[in-house]
């Protein structure tokens, strides 16, 4: 009889905690009222969160990297730093093989996953910024399997995954440079 009780329980708790993630989600997100479809809208309006939250935050690095409200491409001061990401879940933590370069133009990560790249490029829009990165990845023979565009206001953030030829011999930090580089018609020289 206590295990009856006790999934009973279970369910109204998954139930009451549906609701409440159905009304925080927009409803645009959840196509069907199952529960394998509130929670997949879920999924989805957390990741559209994340990337506005990502291009609020590369925004305001932007901001305090050029107090001018034109930086000339001449002038890019890019920073160089390799990233170290520590799992949130569970106990065990990893290290995650990546770096970025940025300026007051745009913020490039690269990581790598898998036997994929990464790259996340936030900037302001640009008209045909997109063409010369995927020239710059093309011409470094690199792959494009994915691309996901996010952009709010005049930021821009653009998400591509790239698969790894044999025989790459490019660094993580020079991809990032070369990126950053689409950027200017000067090359930028590593400080």
């Amino acid at each position: 009889m206590s295990h009856i009780a006790v999934e009973r329980n279970r369910r109204r708790q998954m139930n009451e905690h549906l609701k409440v993630l159905r009304s925080l989600t927009p409803c645009f997100y959840i196509k069907r009222g199952d529960q394998a479809s509130i929670i997949g809208g879920v999924i989805e309006f957390i990741k559209e969160l994340h990337q506005v939250l990502q291009a609020l935050e590369s925004q305001k690095r932007r901001k305090s990297l050029s107090p001018s409200p034109g930086p000339s491409p001449r002038t890019l001061q890019p920073t160089f730093h390799q990233l170290d990401s520590s799992s949130i879940i569970g106990t065990n933590s990893f290290k995650e093989l990546g770096a970025s370069c940025n300026s007051s133009v745009a913020d490039v990560e690269v990581k790598i996953s898998g036997s994929n790249v990464i790259l996340k490029v936030i900037s302001q829009r640009i008209p045909g910024q997109v063409a010369r990165i995927i020239t710059v990845l093309e011409s470094l023979s690199f792959e494009v399997l994915h691309l996901n565009i996010s952009s709010m206001e005049e930021t821009v953030l653009y998400q591509f995954v790239v698969k790894i030829e044999l025989g790459c011999q490019l660094s993580l930090e020079e991809l990032a440079i070369e990126v950053q580089q689409s950027f200017c018609s000067e090359p930028i020289s590593m400080l």
